[in-house]
C-alpha cells in the first residue's frame, strides 16, 4: 500500500517529545517555512483556478468549498469572510463540510467516508458554479460523491490536495497539489497541510474578487461597515482616495449609507449620491470603470 505523504513520519521531529518547549516550537516553525515554498510551485494552477472562478462569477455563478474535518472548516472560514470583506451576498461563496454545521465543532464519525452524503450535498451545484474539493489526502469518499454529482451537473471542479496520487484529482478542471511533506506530528494534517490550504483559499477568493472589481487598488471598497472597526476602515479608505479630512469623509459616508464606492464617486466625480449609484449599477459595480482620473 502506498502511504499518503502527510501520513509519513517526519525524520526532523522524531525527538520532539524530548526537547525543550522553545525547541519544539522552533522545529514546528521550521516545518511551517516549507509551506509557502510548496504553494509557490502551484502559482500558475492557482491563477488558472481563480480565473475560472471569476469567469463563473461574471455568469452569475457561485463558489462552493467542500471538505471534511479541518479542510471543511477552512472552506467554511474562507467563505464566511467574503460577505463582510467584499460586500457579496452570503450565497455567492459557500463552505460545505461533511456532516453539516455540527461538524464545525465536533468530529462526525464516518462523515468523510460517506459517498452518498457527498453526492447529496452536491445537489446544490449548477453548471454556472465552481466547486473546490479540499483534502490533504484527496481520497475521502465524501468528496468522491461530490465529484460524481458535480460532473453530472457540469460544474467546474478544482481539486486542492497535498497528495499527488489523490483520487479527487481525477476529472478536475484544475489540479492544485501542494507537496508539503510529512507533518511535524505524523498525520496531523491540521498543521502544514491546513496552512497550505488556507493560503491557497485566500488566493482563490481574493484574486477572483479582485478580478470582478471588488477592490480598487488594494482597498476593499465593497467592505460592509457593520461595526466600529469597519466604519473606521471605510472612513480611512475615503480619506485616502479623496484626500479629504476624516470628519468630511464620515459625513459623506453617512449620507451614502456607509457605501464606500458611492461616497468616493460623489466626491471625486462631483455628482449626487443617486447619480453615483446609477453609474455603479450600469458598470457592474466596478468603481474604476466610472471614476474620473481613476
Amino acid at each position: 500500500m502506498n502511504k499518503i505523504i502527510t501520513e509519513n513520519r517526519n525524520e526532523n521531529t522524531k525527538d520532539i517529545d524530548l526537547i525543550s518547549t522553545v525547541e519544539m516550537v522552533r522545529k514546528i516553525n521550521n516545518e511551517d517555512k516549507l509551506v509557502a515554498l510548496a504553494v509557490e510551485k502551484e502559482i500558475e494552477n492557482i491563477a488558472h483556478a481563480a480565473d475560472i472562478i471569476s469567469a463563473q462569477f461574471q455568469k452569475g455563478g457561485r463558489l462552493f468549498y467542500f471538505g471534511a474535518g479541518t479542510s471543511g472548516r477552512l472552506g467554511v472560514l474562507d467563505a464566511s469572510e467574503c460577505p463582510p470583506t467584499f460586500g457579496v451576498d452570503y450565497d455567492m461563496v459557500q463552505g460545505i463540510i461533511a456532516g453539516g454545521d455540527k461538524a464545525l465543532r465536533f468530529a462526525i464519525e464516518g462523515a468523510e467516508d460517506n459517498f452518498e452524503m457527498g453526492y447529496k450535498d452536491a445537489d446544490i451545484l449548477s453548471d454556472k458554479d465552481v466547486c473546490v474539493l479540499i483534502s490533504a489526502s484527496g481520497n475521502p469518499n465524501y468528496l468522491l460523491g461530490v465529484t460524481k454529482h458535480a460532473k453530472e451537473k457540469q460544474c467546474k471542479i478544482i481539486a486542492l490536495t497535498c497528495n499527488s496520487d489523490a483520487k479527487i484529482l481525477n476529472g478536475a478542471d484544475v489540479k492544485i497539489v501542494t507537496i508539503i511533506g510529512a507533518e511535524a506530528i505524523s498525520g496531523s494534517s491540521r498543521m502544514k497541510a491546513g496552512t497550505a490550504q488556507k493560503m491557497v483559499l485566500n488566493m482563490l477568493s481574493t484574486v477572483s474578487m479582485i478580478r470582478i472589481g471588488k477592490t480598487y487598488e488594494n482597498f476593499m471598497i465593497d467592505v460592509k461597515a457593520t461595526n466600529d472597526k469597519l466604519k473606521k476602515r471605510a472612513t480611512q479608505i475615503v480619506v485616502d482616495l479623496c484626500n479629504i479630512e476624516e470628519d468630511t469623509a464620515v459625513k459623506v459616508l453617512i449620507e451614502c449609507d456607509w457605501k464606500v464606492k458611492t461616497a468616493v464617486l460623489t466626491i471625486r466625480n462631483h455628482i449626487s449620491k443617486d447619480e453615483a449609484a446609477k453609474l455603479l449599477n450600469e458598470n457592474q459595480g466596478v468603481l474604476r470603470k466610472v471614476l474620473i482620473n481613476g
